[in-house]
């Protein structure tokens, strides 16, 4: 099929914009398929997890690093799992520093086509380094080099999306947040399942009903030159890839930045002026949200941002005396749920900007100098 199609399910007929739309029945359609396979899935992890010493890395290039990102941070807490995030690009320059022969390693890799050449290098070192080495390669992309691996080799095993989140446009929309849903009910299936998870799906679709034919945009129409996400613990991973949407859709047309909204202070305000869109990810947490007022409370009462946008699940005061989104209601959520329901904008937003600026979405580097599946990169074999 082209590159493009037209669909009159859309209204920029574009792979991009299906595919953001499709994100909540993709959602469901994977955690079905884990409720299917979770004996399979537990004959493997199960051993594993009983391994005091064990290390789970999460880990991927760009978007597929964010994931990591995201949920490593609740994760780890919820489950007391020793999981932490690094992306594929480090692992590959300095496997020293992240990898050791001392712990029993579970190399977790997150890839939409898993032929990026870090997605099969990593997987290569962390064998080389780690004399006791799992992997559990969670992929959209069935003919993917990290997917065939996986088959092939007795220390993996290789978990499938289903076949629609392997994006065709450029960006990663579907094949991000599927992967990320299907990481949290593996590893906390008791919190993240087919049948919980359903509330965040159908939040999100009303999200997505909400925005109509995304003509109107999300937040506003003015001629923003930059925009900054902010976002707190795993919201910061949110608010990293909301950055990166809007700089590979726009080809670096509108400059994006992210941080936490008590690190924001710490130097990068400095870049917040009268053509900045400022968006801030309120957290659900009582203790947590308060920083991300007081800091929203500043950003307007400093008067230097064009714009200065909250979104969040629930109303304050603060929120409400400047420019927000609240989310359609639902149970309360905590913010690893947030996380979906925040992306869902952030892409939608990325998207009405590549428009606005004249860019294709689905093929937005004209010159070809960035691409859907990385290149470029040469591995360098290790010398102990």
């Amino acid at each position: 099929m082209p590159e493009t199609y037209t669909s009159p399910a859309t209204a920029t007929g574009t792979w991009t914009e299906e595919e953001i739309r499709q994100q909540p029945a993709c959602w469901i359609r994977s955690l079905n398929n884990i409720d299917k396979i979770r004996g399979t899935i537990d004959d493997f992890l199960s051993p594993l997890l009983r391994k005091k010493d064990l290390r789970i890395i999460l880990t991927g290039a760009g978007t597929s690093a964010f994931i990591g990102d995201i949920v490593a941070p609740w994760l780890s807490r919820h489950t007391g799992l020793n999981i932490s995030a690094v992306p594929t690009t480090d692992l590959v320059t300095n496997p020293m520093d992240y990898l050791s022969a001392a712990h029993p390693l579970l190399l977790v890799s997150f890839a939409r086509s898993g032929n990026s050449p870090e997605s099969v290098a990593a997987v290569e070192l962390a064998n080389q380094f780690v004399p006791e080495c799992y992997h559990l390669p969670i992929t959209c992309n069935e003919a993917g080099s990290l997917y065939q691996n996986a088959l092939d080799s007795d220390n993996a095993f290789a978990l499938l999306m289903p076949a629609e989140t392997h994006d065709r446009g450029f960006a990663m929309t579907s094949s991000i947040t599927t992967m990320m849903a299907s990481c949290l009910a593996v590893f906390a299936p008791d919190s993240i399942n087919s049948q919980t998870f359903r509330d965040v799906a159908n939040r999100c679709q009303a999200i997505l009903t909400s925005l109509g034919d995304f003509r109107d945009g999300v937040f506003g129409h003015q001629a923003w030159k930059r925009v900054v996400y902010l976002g707190s613990g795993g919201l910061q991973g949110a608010a990293r890839e909301s950055a990166l949407k809007v700089l590979e859709l726009t080809a670096g047309q509108l400059a994006a930045f992210y941080d936490s909204p008590t690190g924001f202070r710490h130097g990068p305000k400095s870049l917040v002026d009268n053509e900045t869109l400022v968006v801030v990810f309120v957290s659900s947490h009582s203790y947590t949200r308060q920083y991300d007022l007081d800091l929203l409370n500043e950003l307007r009462r400093d008067g230097q941002a064009m714009r200065v946008v909250a979104i969040a699940a629930e109303s304050d005061t603060v929120i409400e005396a400047g420019p927000h989104i609240l989310l359609p209601p639902s149970r309360a959520f905590i913010d690893m749920e947030l996380a979906f329901c925040f992306l869902i904008y952030a892409q939608v937003f990325a998207l009405t900007q590549s428009i606005s600026v004249g860019n294709t979405p689905d093929t937005p580097s004209a010159n070809g100098t960035v691409n859907r599946v990385v290149q470029g990169v040469v591995i360098h074999p290790w010398l102990a």
